[in-house]
């Protein structure tokens, strides 16, 4: 049997590296690989080389950084007993992360983020691109939280079919965790959206009954604030895993600013709980991500 692989963006922040232990308990619980991966980005190369392309140089501190992935890669060994695998690469920093997932035949990218402090949001931020373009989930960690803590999850529902999608990951981790899916959505005012919505939580309701998986639902009232409520409702309930979807494929209009909304409110604002982002950009979901 192929293990499942996670990829871990590594920068050697304390970010990074908080990233790196959540997706190393993962990995333990569920006997995955991981694949550290280092990036030399081109602006950085740029700089540091006066703006001139010098390969020794570029090889020089790429053997640089796989020094140093070798020696956190053997300390995840030692303390996890997972195996990693390194890559040291240069290029854009999302585009190299989304590119290494793909070769690698990743199931998800585990990454860090600062988050957001005033006008600093996450858009435009590597984070946000990779979110946003990705076709495997990324779960985006802030704090070197326990992952093994998965028991509550928040899974906000709304009208898209686009929003079903995490059904797959939730009866996954449901599974493995024994956790309980505490799923949000809202009325709407108009009759038929509102029909139609219910039956998509009655749906829900049924496939999490069928496999087992312990739920409850809250609807909100229309109106609402959808992304405030969904973190309000997230600390009510202590989440420890928030799982939303980053783009809305039917809309194409907003296909690229989608992260600027929803998205980009939960990811910035979730505090330290960690946000599992699904890109519906997928055709069908690669099934062998936990079991």
């Amino acid at each position: 049997m192929k293990k499942n692989i996670m990829l871990v963006p590594v920068d050697f922040s304390e970010i990074s590296m908080n990233a790196l232990h959540h997706a190393a308990q993962l990995a333990k619980h569920f006997d995955n690989d991981l694949v550290l991966l280092s990036i030399l980005e081109e602006d950085f190369l740029s700089n540091i080389f006066s703006f001139s392309k010098n390969d020794t140089k570029e090889s020089l501190a790429k053997e640089a950084l796989t020094s140093r992935l070798k020696e956190i890669a053997a300390r995840t060994k030692a303390e996890f007993g997972i195996d990693c695998k390194i890559d040291v690469r240069s290029g854009k920093i999302y585009k190299t992360i989304i590119a290494a997932a793909e070769e690698h035949g990743c199931d998800c990218v585990i990454m860090g983020t600062h988050g957001a402090s005033g006008v600093e949001r996450v858009i435009g931020s590597n984070a946000s691109r990779t979110i946003s373009y990705s076709t495997t989930p990324v779960i985006v960690v802030k704090t070197d939280k326990n992952p093994n803590a998965y028991r509550n999850i928040v899974f906000p529902l709304d009208l898209s079919l686009e929003s079903k999608q995490k059904m797959k990951w939730a009866i996954h981790l449901g599974k493995a965790y024994n956790s309980t899916i505490h799923v949000l959505t809202y009325s709407v005012s108009d009759e038929f959206l509102n029909n139609k919505l219910m039956a998509n939580l009655r749906q829900i309701q049924n496939m999490f009954d069928e496999n087992g998986v312990k739920h409850d639902e809250t609807i909100l009232d229309s109106g609402s604030d959808f992304a405030r409520k969904t973190l309000e409702f997230a600390e009510l309930k202590m989440a420890d895993l928030i799982m939303i979807m980053t783009q809305q494929e039917s809309d194409k209009s907003i296909r690229e600013y989608i992260i600027e909304t929803y998205a980009q409110q939960i990811v910035n604002d979730s505090g330290n709980v960690p946000v599992f982002c699904v890109n519906p950009h997928y055709e069908m979901f690669k099934s062998e991500f936990i079991i």
